[in-house]
């Protein structure tokens, strides 16, 4: 009997020896942090130019339009296929137009319009100039939405430049704040990233003169300097 006593009270003191020591295995110390933003500002080249062909067509049978509107477009595709473009189609539509007439007083039909919108970019300023002057005075054919922008590949080239000395920038701001507690910042415990770019310059009129007179303006017009690009990180550092 006092043997089976002592063997229980043994299980249970060591029972109780594991508990403690798991206990202190899985509680884990209490880790300050400190978190910060930091920023980081660069500039992306403008290398791209960019101009949207628009055709529209309008007949009272709908096969027709769209027939007109295809055709036109095929033969933009084809001329420019020559040419060191990039081409995306950005919109196809097909409705019933209607005007309201003043003497009736009612809206009359005057027919199915359809519209196809391109959007065709180039390396050179000087493509773009190219592809409007091929299709000034075309029936049809619209030139709109002229613009210089920075590529995503360069943008993207940009913003990893810059990803480091955002989070430098952090990692100096969290040392400033805890210095004077004669504390050290330790290791990166988390990090989200958030970009800005103003990455596009449309200029007022889709005129190529326009385009060319700003892109050889060398006094520093918002379309011949270059896409600003900034970097915010918010950060949170161990303090030892």
């Amino acid at each position: 009997m006092k043997k089976t006593i002592i063997w229980v009270a043994s299980v249970i003191g060591m029972g109780a020896v594991l508990s403690l020591v798991f206990n202190a295995i899985e509680s884990p110390r209490e880790i300050k942090t400190v978190s910060v933003t930091g920023e980081c500002i660069t500039t992306a080249v403008k290398d791209k130019t960019a101009i949207t062909l628009r055709v529209e067509t309008l007949d009272s049978d709908s096969n027709k339009s769209v027939q007109m509107a295809t055709d036109i477009t095929r033969e933009i595709t084809d001329t420019l296929k020559s040419m060191p473009v990039e081409m995306q189609t950005t919109q196809f539509n097909s409705y019933e137009k209607t005007e309201w007439d003043n003497e009736l007083h009612k809206s009359v039909k005057l027919g199915i319009e359809t519209t196809i919108a391109i959007e065709v970019s180039a390396n050179s300023v000087d493509v773009i100039e190219d592809v409007m002057s091929k299709f000034a005075g075309r029936p049809n054919i619209y030139s709109e939405n002229l613009r210089v922008y920075t590529s995503n590949a360069e943008n993207q080239i940009a913003i990893e430049k810059c990803m480091g000395g955002a989070l430098e920038n952090a990692r100096q701001r969290a040392k400033a704040l805890v210095v004077a507690d004669g504390r050290k910042i330790g290791k990166l415990l988390a990090a989200s990233y958030g970009t800005s770019s103003n990455a596009t310059y449309t200029p007022r009129n889709a005129n190529k003169m326009v385009l060319a007179t700003a892109a050889a303006d060398a006094s520093g017009t918002i379309m011949a300097r270059d896409s600003e690009v900034s970097v915010t990180v918010s950060a949170t550092f161990e303090i030892k």
